[in-house]
C-alpha cells in the first residue's frame, strides 16, 4: 500500500507540473494584451509599453514561466496585474464560499441520488420506477443556469423565503445569513448533479441485482435485504465511487456558472473577472488551485475504491511483489 501511495503521489506531482505548463502556454496563446487593463482607452504605445514592463509581460516567455514556477514552489500564487494585491489570500477568501457550496451540494446530491437510484432499479417494472428513471433523464438535460433562474423566481422573488443572490459582507461571521444565501445555489447544483448520479446508481444496482453471487446468497437462505447489504452494496459502490469523484471535481470546476447566477463571491466569479481583465496571475492562481483540488479528489476516489474493493487490493499487492 505504501508503494501504491508513493506512486500515486508521484503521478499527482507530475500531472500538476504538466498542467502548469499547459495552463501557462494556453493563457499566452489567448488574444488580448493584459497591459490594456492597466491603461485607458487611446493610450499611447509608450504607455502600453510601460504597462507591459510594470507587469513583466514584456519579458521572454521562458523567463516568465520560470518566475511563475518559482513563485509556486514558495507557495506564492503571484500578484494581480489589476489590483496589485496578492492572489493567494484572495483565492483563500473565495474558497470560503466555493468549498461549502460544492461540498453541501455534493452531499445533498448523494442523499437524493443513492436511495432514488436504488428504488428506480429495484422497482424498474413499476410505474414509479419508470417515472424516477424518466425524471432523472430529463434532469440531465436541464441547464444549471436555467434551473437557478427558476428557483430564484419561485422561492426568492415570488415567495420571498430566500435571498435571490449575494453573500453577507461579513461572510461566515453572519452564519445564519451565509447559510440562507447558499440554500438556493446548493439546491440548484444538487438537483442537476443528482439527476446524473441516479442513472449511475440505478445501473450499478441493476448489475448487482442480476448477479450470480446475489442469487446464490438468496438460495442459501439470506433475505433480500441481508444479501444486498452483505454482498451487493460493496460491489455496487465501486463504480459509483469513481463517478462521485468525477462529479465532485466537475462541480468545483463548474461553480463559475452558479456563482454568476447567484452573484456569489467565490472562485468562479474571481475567475470570470480575471478572464475579462486578462489578469494572468488571477487566472493562473484560480485554475492552478482548481487543478490541484481535482487531482486530490481523483487520488482520494481511487484510494477509497481500493479500500472498498478487495480485488483491487489484491492487484495492488500482486503488483508490488
Amino acid at each position: 500500500m505504501a508503494r501504491y501511495l508513493l506512486r500515486r503521489f508521484g503521478f499527482l506531482l507530475v500531472s500538476l507540473a504538466l498542467a502548469s505548463v499547459v495552463l501557462f502556454a494556453l493563457l499566452r496563446m489567448l488574444p488580448g494584451d493584459p497591459a490594456n487593463a492597466l491603461t485607458s482607452v487611446g493610450a499611447s504605445p509608450e504607455q502600453i509599453a510601460a504597462a507591459r514592463h510594470s507587469i513583466g509581460s514584456d519579458k521572454p516567455l521562458p523567463e516568465q514561466f520560470t518566475h511563475w514556477i518559482g513563485q509556486l514552489a514558495s507557495g506564492d500564487l503571484g500578484t494581480s496585474f489589476v489590483s496589485s494585491l496578492p492572489v493567494g489570500p484572495e483565492v483563500s477568501s473565495r474558497l470560503d464560499v466555493t468549498v461549502p457550496l460544492t461540498l453541501a451540494a455534493f452531499v445533498l446530491a448523494v442523499v437524493i441520488a443513492v436511495p432514488t437510484g436504488f428504488v428506480a432499479a429495484y422497482k424498474r417494472r413499476t410505474w414509479y420506477g419508470s417515472l424516477l428513471s424518466g425524471v432523472s433523464q430529463l434532469g440531465i438535460a436541464v441547464p444549471v443556469f436555467w434551473l437557478g433562474m427558476i428557483l430564484i423566481d419561485v422561492f426568492a422573488l415570488n415567495a420571498g423565503w430566500l435571498p435571490a443572490g449575494g453573500f453577507p459582507p461579513d461572510g461566515w461571521d453572519q452564519p445564519g445569513e451565509a447559510v440562507r444565501s447558499l440554500v438556493l445555489p446548493v439546491v440548484t447544483i444538487a438537483l442537476v448533479m443528482s439527476a446524473s448520479l441516479i442513472r449511475y446508481v440505478r445501473s450499478a444496482t441493476l448489475d448487482v441485482l442480476g448477479s450470480d453471487y446475489l442469487r446464490t446468497a438468496r438460495a442459501l437462505g439470506s433475505s433480500f435485504g441481508r444479501a444486498v447489504w452483505r454482498h451487493g452494496l460493496r460491489n455496487a459502490s465501486v463504480p459509483v465511487i469513481s463517478i462521485l469523484g468525477i462529479e465532485l471535481a466537475s462541480t468545483l470546476l463548474g461553480a463559475v456558472v452558479v456563482e454568476s447566477v447567484y452573484a456569489l463571491p467565490g472562485l468562479g466569479s474571481m475567475l470570470a473577472t480575471g478572464i475579462a481583465q486578462h489578469d494572468y496571475p488571477v487566472i493562473q492562481g484560480v485554475l492552478f488551485v482548481s487543478t490541484l483540488a481535482v487531482l486530490i479528489i481523483g487520488f482520494a476516489a481511487d484510494l477509497v475504491q481500493r479500500i472498498v474493493d478487495p480485488r483491487l487490493r489484491g492487484r495492488l499487492s500482486g503488483g508490488s511483489r
